[in-house]
């Protein structure tokens, strides 16, 4: 019954925090989620809670918090493994805790740190908490409630078919190899470095493939939400392919594309995009993004493609997971009553 926690220190502290009006969340406020997961975690009788080391010190600083009245009957470990400080970090620690047996993985981040997490953990599920700038498959949860759906799942009170639900994800393929993957978009750039990896000028977006799209997101899956809403379990993405913002285009779309940044993105066609369909990258050379932040450079000569696959990661269901438990009377205590009462 042991549940791990990798709390990205550098989420939700991009450019965007300069081109855009995006909000800052502290580090320290990072600190106080973790002590309320860890108390929700604690009150079900999760026996062991393993934490990824980071250079901000979240695993000392929340268990110093929760000494005495509050001490945890839980026993919580630190990771042996170097960091970097860097997202391999995050892969790493997914890497261990899948090894060490953990019944999922709480993560705070954004879409970004997911994704990274998703690569190492397998088929660990995730319970992804929102604390970055892109936040479409992370959740806005309260700590106490997101650690009692994790630790549901960890103590067998919830079977799993009743708390985990499957997502889809982009597969990103160079030269007919898998490079890497996707969560929520691959965007292709008319650019060639990564720079400031955070993408937030909307001239420079040639293509979109994306695995849901909203209007009520903030990002590129705002571009497709204004085409069509796909859900997160809806067994389908879509492809858009965008114009420059001189050239002609079908539709243009206004889109929050970063938290304040609202623009148009010129479209020239976009159409649904099936489980297992790829479709050819047409900019060469180009810089591909992932979920938010340029990661893929494609020199020129080489062939990138992309997939819709639903083998994604297995995320917890917060809402169904605490309901099956309800349900289950997990939550009830019934005292008995004194002889003689009838």
């Amino acid at each position: 019954m042991s549940v791990g926690i990798i709390a990205n220190p550098a989420s939700g502290k991009d450019i965007r925090r300069l081109v855009a009006h995006a909000t800052v969340f502290d580090n320290n406020e990072k600190a106080n989620l973790i002590r309320r997961i860890l108390l929700g975690l604690d009150s079900l009788g999760v026996r062991r809670v393993w934490f990824m080391p980071d250079y901000f010190g979240f695993y000392q600083r929340v268990l110093d918090s929760l000494a005495g009245r509050c001490r945890l009957a839980l026993e919580a470990r630190l990771l042996d493994m170097k960091i970097n400080a860097s997202q391999d970090d995050s892969r790493r620690a997914a890497e261990m805790m899948a090894a060490a047996g953990v019944s999922c993985i709480i993560t705070l981040g954004g879409d970004g740190t997911n994704r990274v997490v998703a690569k190492g953990a397998g088929n660990i599920p995730l319970l992804p908490v929102s604390t970055g700038t892109n936040n479409v498959f992370p959740v806005m949860v309260e700590g106490t409630v997101a650690g009692l759906a994790a630790g549901l799942l960890a103590t067998g009170a919830v079977e799993p078919e009743e708390a985990l639900q499957r997502t889809k994800m982009l597969v990103i393929y160079i030269n007919g190899r898998p490079a890497d993957i996707a969560l929520i978009d691959a965007v292709v750039l008319a650019d060639r470095f990564t720079g400031s990896r955070a993408v937030w000028d909307a001239s420079k977006i040639r293509q979109i493939a994306a695995t849901r799209g909203s209007t009520a997101c903030i990002g590129i899956a705002s571009v497709v939400g204004g085409l069509r809403h796909i859900g997160p379990a809806e067994p389908c993405g879509m492809h858009v392919i965008v114009g420059s913002p001189t050239g002609d285009a079908a539709v243009s779309v206004r889109a929050a594309i970063g938290p304040g940044l609202i623009k148009r993105v010129p479209v020239v066609a976009y159409h649904l995009l099936q489980p297992g369909q790829r479709i050819q990258v047409l900019e060469s050379p180009c810089v591909i993004a992932l979920d938010g932040e340029r990661e893929l450079r494609i020199n020129a000569g080489d062939s990138a493609e992309i997939e819709l696959s639903m083998e994604g990661p297995w995320v917890v269901d917060i809402d169904r997971t605490l309901a099956a438990a309800a349900a289950r009377g997990v939550f009830r205590e019934h005292r008995e009553r004194p002889a003689g009462n009838k």
